[in-house]
């Protein structure tokens, strides 16, 4: 059984580099300073100051300040931009400059350059190098981390509290508070602008709202300019500067439909990697006519990643539909965060530093899980801070789904004449625990095998032990050079010749000094062929050669420790195909059949000692025209327990033989 893990791949990025050039007077310069001045242009890239989770078009930005003697050549400045020593574009009627460049790949490291020509003939540089994005694979129930704001009941925030007054359910379940405190940390805010076509009328007052929670940024803070339609347009940072800010929001057109929550999913994969508070805020008026996802999905995305969605119906109540204020109350409302429908452009002041004032005055609440399952259910949360106190969180979490499980199957099939088949997916189907499955691999199993040769060396076997070397011997020529073999013969009891070697001599040297005697342990030797290869990865087989039944030398008792069914309780678990040569009348069929057919190998019976050479040929052929098919299984709980897999032909009169499951990982 094989577990897919998830894997990174390439997203193109469209990014639109722009410079803004600041001409400042040198204040309290003597005339020498200020010539000294001249050469003293300086560059900054202001946007992006990180990388995102996304895949789109972006705007880098740079400011170039030049001192004050030199204004009459400032709007000439030629602006550079370079990723990886490559020109992407000159601009030279600026300010704003912008220019595009296309991210192939997100997943490596880039250095962006901006380059201004100083009127002296110098030339100024500042470089970001964007770190590689990194994708993290949750696999536990850790600790949980709650972004929490506590609220009176005239809904002011509330920041004394101390970790005492909190009490946290998950489930109906308190859970014991790992820390609780009043955090002011660094947030880095995706404001999340509808540009689309109903917002044409309202652009104005968008581009307000929007410059207004711009000028709110505290230090350490980062803002990400993302306008969208029907899709998320040209993005601006992460930026820390109030003008690069601007010049985004004053860059914005309407036009197209609108994708709301196609935008919050966008939005979240823009902050994915990025540390410290997190938080999105959407300026929009609620018409979503375009998005693919629908608000379960995009909850589920935001508050599995832990981000605060705030929300500003431009408009007012009156302007927007009762669906749209719906979508934004429960955006808001299930992920710890406010909506605010302001009927003047005055209020957009005092509603972004409402958010701001909400942002700094929260709580950062953690909490280990008590219930550590990974199961992929929903859990809710409730916090609790007191008498007259609401606390504003996200609504739960989602717990990590187990990996999903992948069983291989390997098998061969065969006509009624027992000849191997050239087959394709088409020709069967797999079906586990009575439940058809989807096919997603299919091959033929050319991989090497790990293969234990077992020969039946009892007294009983005297009489074809001439035979047996000469037709073991031949099996093991026949052998391929990169299949590992061992050897064991058993009689009282089974005795390793040698371990797993593609080293044939060793087992050529072994087989010559083959003399039969004693009774028969055919389950112990089947048991210490299955030990030999317990450990051992990739394919497994197993060649038993025997004339009789389990029994000691007088025929009077079982002859083995071990019982039948601990054989096939250890077959399961190793998953070896077991090949089974029976020879004479006295032969155990029944025993032989099952551990055969269990395992996905066959068994061959023969009379005639002399007929032994085509059996050992035969088992050469069927290892070598196997076939291997693999299966997400749609039942991914880790239970441990044994699920019964049937690979059925879609044609009559055709045989599969298969190993008949697997054991599912342990919890």
């Amino acid at each position: 059984m094989t577990a897919r893990r998830p894997t990174r791949c390439s997203i193109g990025l469209g990014l639109a580099l722009v410079a803004t050039i600041v001409v400042r007077p040198a204040a309290h310069q003597s005339p020498v300073a200020a010539s000294h001045a001249a050469v003293a242009t300086t560059v900054r890239i202001t946007s992006p100051l990180g990388r995102t989770g996304l895949g789109g078009r972006l705007r880098l930005v740079a400011r170039v300040q030049t001192p004050s003697n030199a204004s009459d050549e400032s709007d000439a400045i030629r602006v550079r931009f370079l990723v990886d020593g490559v020109l992407v574009g000159t601009v030279e009627n600026g300010p704003p400059y912008a220019v595009e460049w296309t991210d192939e790949n997100p997943f490596e490291a880039r250095e962006i350059v901006a380059e201004a020509d100083d009127p002296s003939g110098a030339v100024v540089r500042d470089r970001v190098v964007l770190p590689p994005f990194e994708i993290v694979d949750l696999t536990e129930v850790r600790r949980i981390l709650l972004d929490a704001g506590v609220y009176d009941e005239r809904d002011r925030p509330v920041s004394t509290l101390t970790a005492g007054a909190f009490t946290v359910r998950e489930n109906d379940v308190v859970q014991p508070i790992d820390v609780a405190a009043r955090e002011t940390m660094p947030t880095t805010v995706v404001l999340l602008v509808d540009n689309s076509e109903s917002m044409s009328r309202r652009i104005a007052d968008v581009r307000r709202a929007a410059k207004r929670f711009g000028q709110t940024l505290r230090k350490g803070d980062r803002v990400i300019i993302a306008p969208f339609n029907a899709r998320i347009g040209a993005i601006t940072g992460p930026t820390d500067d109030p003008e690069t800010v601007a010049d985004a929001i004053g860059a914005m057109r309407a036009g197209g439909g609108t994708a709301i929550l196609d935008g919050i999913i966008e939005g979240v994969r823009l902050l994915e990697g990025v540390q410290g508070r997190r938080a999105i805020i959407l300026i929009t008026d609620g018409f979503d006519e375009n998005s693919k996802a629908d608000v379960g999905t995009a909850l589920t995305r935001t508050q599995a990643a832990g981000i605060t969605v705030y929300a500003v119906g431009i408009g007012g109540v009156a302007g927007i539909t009762l669906p749209g204020e719906r979508l934004l109350r429960d955006l808001t409302g299930r992920t710890g965060g406010r909506v605010y429908f302001p009927w003047r452009d005055s209020e957009l002041t005092a509603i972004a530093h409402a958010v701001a004032a909400d942002s700094d005055s929260r709580y950062l609440i953690t909490y280990t899980p008590i219930n550590q399952k990974r199961d992929g259910t929903w859990r809710v949360i409730s916090v609790d801070a007191g008498a007259g106190l609401r606390v504003r969180t996200r609504a739960g979490y989602r717990a990590p789904a187990p990996p999903p499980i992948r069983p291989t199957i390997e098998f061969s099939i065969a006509n009624a004449s027992r000849e191997s088949l050239e087959v394709s997916p088409d020709d069967f189907e797999v079906v586990e625990n009575g439940v058809v499955q989807t096919v997603d691999t299919f091959q033929e199993a050319v991989e090497p095998v790990s293969i234990v040769l077992t020969l039946d060396a009892s007294g009983s076997m005297r009489r074809a032990a001439a035979d047996v070397r000469r037709t073991a011997a031949d099996f093991v020529a026949a052998v391929r050079p990169e299949d590992s073999l061992s050897l064991i013969m058993f009689a009282d009891q089974p005795t390793l010749a040698h371990p797993l070697t593609t080293q044939r001599q060793r087992s050529l040297d072994a087989i010559a000094k083959y003399e039969p005697v004693g009774g028969t342990a055919l389950y112990d030797a089947a048991w210490t062929s299955l030990e030999q290869l317990k450990d051992v990865p990739g394919r497994h087989a197993i060649v038993i050669l025997s004339d009789g039944r389990d029994e000691n030398n007088a025929g009077t008792a079982a002859g083995s420790v071990h019982a039948l069914s601990e054989v096939m309780e250890l077959t399961r678990r190793v998953g070896a195909a077991v090949f089974t040569i029976g020879l004479g009348s006295r032969v155990d069929q029944a025993a032989l059949t099952r551990l055969s057919q269990e395992s996905g190998g066959e068994t061959y019976l023969s009379l005639d000692a002399a007929e032994l050479s085509t059996q050992f040929q035969l088992v050469v052929d069927n290892l070598r025209r196997r076939y291997r098919v693999g299966y997400t299984s749609t039942n991914s709980e880790n239970d441990g327990q044994w699920r019964q897999v049937e690979i059925r032909p879609r044609r009559e009169a055709l045989a599969v033989a298969a190993q008949r499951g697997y054991f599912a990982p342990e919890p």
